[in-house]
């Protein structure tokens, strides 16, 4: 198949929401779980781009496919695959959820209010070294020493994070 067989075509949100209220398109979400379940657009379907399989996207009739993410680059790598699998015509969010967004179109947020683990990491830590470079000179001389190692540790853990 050549390059010139395929064409991705870009939507706008007004576009996908005229779409949406018409009942004439399937939203896929192509981020990952936690992101859908933080926020997505209502009606949407999550097929996340990690585990992205272009056969099993379901065809419905009278309905256009639209590929969406945050802000784009993921849905046109899911396109990518699909073209791969032999799709023609591709359509996907311009701009993904930050464009709906933008347009002031309204999404699904999740209720959950709890600290996800990263942020408590940075929490503990930040407070670490600031209580270690305030008051470290005066109370605990080594108190520089904690927040060299804080930093080197994250500074570790964020190189080897994958």
């Amino acid at each position: 198949m050549t390059t010139a067989m395929r064409q991705l075509q870009e939507i706008d949100a007004l576009m996908l929401k005229q779409w949406i209220d018409k009942h004439e398109a399937l939203l896929l979400d192509v981020r990952e779980q936690d992101e859908f379940a933080q926020e997505h657009i209502p009606g949407a379907e999550l097929m996340p781009l990690s585990t992205f399989d272009p056969l099993s996207i379901p065809q419905p009739p009278n309905k256009q496919v639209v590929l969406q993410c945050k802000s784009g680059k993921r849905s046109a790598k899911a396109a990518q695959k699909m073209f791969e699998a032999g799709f023609k015509h591709v359509i996907h969010l311009q701009g993904g959820l930050l464009a709906w967004k933008a347009a002031g179109y309204p999404t699904y947020i999740s209720e959950d209010t709890s600290i996800k683990p990263h942020r408590v990491v940075s929490i503990v830590l930040g407070s670490l070294i600031l209580l270690s470079t305030g008051l470290g000179p005066l109370v605990l001389p080594s108190g520089l020493l904690i927040s060299t190692l804080v930093g080197a540790s994250l500074l570790l853990f964020g190189c080897l994070d994958t």
